[in-house]
């Protein structure tokens, strides 16, 4: 399981303002049309779009706090 904290490299206690923040840089940086790996930049993508949305992130959190326990 891919931990989306550490690949947006923020903690799970981050606001939605500083997660934005954090995906703007990361997609700056990772974007193909700026020199980016396309794989990355997807992955980096769709950790926003998981974390952003408080109904999944709840369900993400969860995931991750059984997948860390095992």
């Amino acid at each position: 399981m891919i931990d989306f904290y550490q690949l947006m490299g923020v903690s799970p206690s981050v606001t939605q303002g500083e997660l934005k923040k954090a995906w703007r840089d990361k997609a700056r940086q990772h974007h193909p049309d700026r020199g980016g790996d396309a794989d990355e930049f997807a992955e980096i993508s769709k950790a926003y779009e998981v974390l952003s949305d408080p109904h999944r992130r709840q369900v993400y959190d969860l995931a991750r706090s059984i997948a860390m326990s095992v």
